[in-house]
């Protein structure tokens, strides 16, 4: 097991990503670090894992994909996507489908990229979000340590008046701890959709010690106001990055 699915806590299952600020690159990171038979997959619009991964890219629909999920044999990486009339976009599978990939192609794990956030680095999900398969065994839950110290608005946040609503906190107000650490326990921020699931929150894109000593502060505040979880796991997912992992830091109780 690498030290990133370490850290995580991901043995196996179908395992999700949600939030913002790193999703595909988190998922990305996994899957190359892993041995066995692995499936990536997403049940929302999503760019193809990209070359480096080792992952091997099936487009196709949800039947025939089935179909080459169960004619794949041995140790692997596989990509499961669906086409779409959205330039470099994939679509996503139904979530039972996911479920059903899982088991029909005898994986050890199934990473799923579960909601989307245009590329902005904090969000909260609006009704029917996120999107879980059907026996998910792990949730993580995703946000960008870079929006600290930056304001709330539509460049930073996706749906900035949704976040808003959730921190109490207008337009324009600058991004601290504290809002990061209400994200992670609010019920109506990244826990919403999540009831009796193992979540482990990710705070991605710590990018220097500034950004780190943030990060810790909010990840400690979040972890005494929530018993979901009991664990925050600080990243730096740059291929290029100069630190020498992907994990940061382990912030417990």
């Amino acid at each position: 097991m690498s030290e990133l699915s370490e850290a995580l806590g991901i043995g196996g299952g179908i395992v999700a990503a949600i939030g913002a600020g790193g999703k595909k690159s988190l998922l990305n990171a996994i899957a190359a670090e892993t041995a066995g038979r692995l499936a990536w997959t997403a049940t929302v619009f999503t760019a193809r894992p990209p070359r480096w991964t080792g992952v091997e890219v099936h487009i196709g629909e949800e039947e025939e994909l089935l179909s080459r999920a169960r004619r794949q044999h041995g140790p692997g990486r596989h990509a499961f996507l669906r086409p779409s009339d959205k330039p470099a976009r994939y679509a996503g599978l139904q979530p039972e489908t996911v479920s059903r990939l899982h088991t029909a192609g005898r994986f050890d794990l199934t990473l799923v990229k579960a909601d989307g956030a245009r590329m902005r680095g904090l969000k909260c999900p609006r009704p029917g979000e996120p999107v879980l398969p059907p026996h998910t065994s792990t949730v993580l839950m995703v946000l960008s340590a870079r929006v600290m110290g930056q304001p709330l608005d539509g460049e930073i946040v996706h749906r900035p008046e949704r976040v808003g609503a959730v921190l109490g906190a207008d337009p324009g107000t600058l991004i601290e701890p504290d809002h990061l650490a209400t994200i992670l326990t609010h019920p109506d921020g990244l826990l919403s959709g999540t009831t009796g699931l193992e979540v482990v929150p990710v705070i991605n894109q710590v990018d220097n010690e500034e950004c780190r000593e943030l990060a810790e502060l909010a990840a400690r505040l979040a972890l005494a106001r929530s018993d979901r979880f009991d664990r925050v796991i600080l990243t730096c997912l740059h291929r290029n990055a100069t630190v020498a992992s992907p994990v940061v830091a382990r912030i417990t109780r």
